[in-house]
């Protein structure tokens, strides 16, 4: 029999598949019949690595699948995650066109009716440095002053142009402000979207009061918007303080709930610097 014949190589696989399951009958036969440890341990380094030779041929198809279905399962992860991008993406460029055509039309709009924008003031960022809530008064200091071009009377905002006091008194390097809670506070406002008015007041507990209204059959109810009004020249009209709760308290914004506001240049004679 030669060995370029297909039954030589048959023979030879078929001898080495029965060598192959002698083995491990003879090393059980030398462990239960003639327990011989220096044989077992020599036997040892031929008997494991060819088990796990023999292990890993057998157990490479399961392996295979197990890889296969890691595979398709995250394509079908990042195919999943490509389809949210791309819809997010579509949201995004659809609002995008819209701010763009509304743009164009502002544009159009102020070009055809002659309108100029004008920054209405300037602003300063400050910090809070110190708070000084006692008996009915509520004050808090900032760490911007007169040689930053502060002076008494202007308004302080949060960044979120919401109204958080007024300047009292300027030093070279910071200011006191007197916040809404103040029971000195006292400041024209109005129902936003009505022409109806009334007087912001402060009872120095984190609270303010509105009342007073010009409008005698008015009365208010949760959930109405207040903003400034300039009618007394203290404040500029329109910045928004905070929204009614039950007989007439504002939720104003008070300055142990910020960190950092704005110090809009605005003068108590009712302009802006």
């Amino acid at each position: 029999m030669t060995k370029d014949k297909l039954s030589y190589k048959i023979s030879k696989i078929i001898k080495s598949a029965i060598a192959t399951a002698a083995l491990p009958i003879f090393i059980i036969y030398i462990m239960v019949a003639k327990p011989d440890y220096a044989i077992m341990n020599g036997m040892a380094h031929i008997v494991l690595p060819v088990a796990n030779a023999v292990g890993a041929v057998i157990t490479w198809p399961i392996r295979a699948i197990g890889h296969s279905a890691d595979w398709v399962r995250e394509t079908a992860n990042l195919r999943s995650e490509n389809e949210k991008l791309r819809l997010e993406l579509a949201q995004i460029k659809a609002s995008k066109n819209e701010c763009d055509i509304a743009i164009a039309e502002n544009k159009k709009l102020e070009h055809e009716l002659n309108i100029k924008r004008n920054s209405p003031f300037d602003a300063v960022v400050a910090n809070i440095q110190f708070e000084d809530s006692a008996f009915y008064h509520s004050t808090f200091l900032i760490d911007k002053g007169r040689k930053n071009g502060l002076e008494k009377g202007m308004v302080v905002v949060s960044f979120e142009n919401r109204l958080v006091g007024t300047i009292m008194d300027c030093g070279s390097e910071f200011c006191r402000v007197r916040s809404l809670s103040d029971s000195d506070t006292n400041l024209a406002v109005r129902i936003a979207g009505t022409d109806i008015s009334g007087f912001l007041k402060g009872n120095g507990k984190n609270k303010s009061f509105i009342g007073f209204f010009n409008d005698t059959k008015f009365e208010s109810q949760k959930g109405l918007k207040v903003i400034s009004s300039n009618i007394s020249g203290i404040l500029p009209s329109g910045i928004y303080i905070g929204t009614t709760s039950d007989n007439g308290i504002v939720d104003i914004l008070t300055p142990n709930k910020i960190s950092r506001v704005m110090v809009l240049k605005y003068t108590n004679q009712g302009s802006y610097k």
